[in-house]
């Protein structure tokens, strides 16, 4: 089982209200944070970073989150990495091809508090 204070998680949001907020609420739980503010940044950060998991936005400028999906998607280092989608945009909304690019969890932010995202991580996680 993983420890979450050894799990690395990658914040990509454009929102940085959004990202502080998960930063502190992620710290405080033992976990290694890093965030980008765009999608072609998100895919860099990732790549460097290898985080245990992807917190990804889907409307983000320079890349969205489904291109940051395609893109992961593709590469052996990102094919199989977690990823749970926390966007404003409802999953009627979001694009078709969300489940055949594999994410563990869609949630709508305004759906559940931090805590509630915090518990999702860690399930996804295994903590």
């Amino acid at each position: 089982m993983s420890d979450s204070f050894n799990s690395k998680i990658a914040i990509v949001e454009d929102d940085i209200a959004i990202v502080q907020m998960y930063q502190l609420k992620f710290r405080a739980e033992g976990y290694e944070v890093a965030f980008a503010e765009d999608g072609e940044q998100g895919l860099q950060l990732i790549e460097e970073f290898q985080p245990d998991i992807v917190l990804l936005d889907l409307m983000m400028p320079v890349m969205n989150g489904t291109e940051v999906l395609k893109k992961l998607r593709k590469e052996d280092w990102g094919k199989d990495l977690k990823v749970i989608v926390l966007t404003n945009m409802s999953e009627s909304e979001a694009p078709d091809e969300m489940n055949e690019l594999g994410v563990e969890e869609y949630i709508v932010k305004s759906d559940l508090t931090p805590k509630e995202v915090t518990a999702k991580i860690k399930q996804a996680l295994g903590n």
